[in-house]
């Protein structure tokens, strides 16, 4: 499968803001209360949230397509941009999603894989991620790619205080 990969800038605010939170609405909606879930959608999916995350020189964004289409994403952070971690050793993956259409299909470890690969370019000792100790499915999956929780930490949907898993891998 050949996905190809674009680092967003600017030009792509639109259509990073739109896919972020359609990406979520469709992953966590179900699973939580209909208004800490939009108020949080309002806070953290704005075009003005999403701008201001582009213009962070320590952020980065990349775009997934497969044969011209759109079909994920994923955040990267370092350095300070890094939501718990604020060590210049580690890099976030902040956010990684495919586009329901297109899940179980392998598309989420092409994404992981590229995200590791540009921490390991970057010469990262390690890549860690926060994930909703909830949502076993992802906590399999980063398992299955030798990730090992590390930590915990409280994630807010609204006034809804949930928990994360923060987990790592060393490269």
């Amino acid at each position: 499968m050949d996905i190809q990969f674009k680092l967003c800038t600017l030009s792509d605010l639109i259509s990073l803001a739109q896919l972020a939170k359609s990406t979520f609405v469709e992953a966590f909606e179900k699973d939580n209360d209909p208004k800490d879930f939009q108020t949080y959608l309002k806070k953290a999916f704005s075009e003005q949230q999403v701008e201001q995350e582009l213009k962070n020189e320590n952020s980065f964004f990349y775009f997934a397509f497969l044969d011209h289409e759109l079909v994920g994403y994923f955040k990267l952070n370092q350095s300070n941009a890094q939501t718990d971690v604020y060590a210049d050793n580690t890099m976030e993956l902040e956010r990684i999603y495919v586009v329901p259409e297109h899940q179980n299909k392998k598309i989420g470890t092409i994404l992981l894989n590229r995200a590791i690969a540009i921490a390991k370019e970057k010469q990262k000792q390690y890549i860690w991620l926060g994930v909703w100790q909830k949502n076993v499915r992802a906590i399999d999956f980063y398992e299955k790619h030798d990730f090992k929780k590390f930590d915990t930490h409280p994630y807010f949907i609204g006034s809804d205080v949930q928990t994360d898993w923060l987990m790592r891998k060393e490269l």
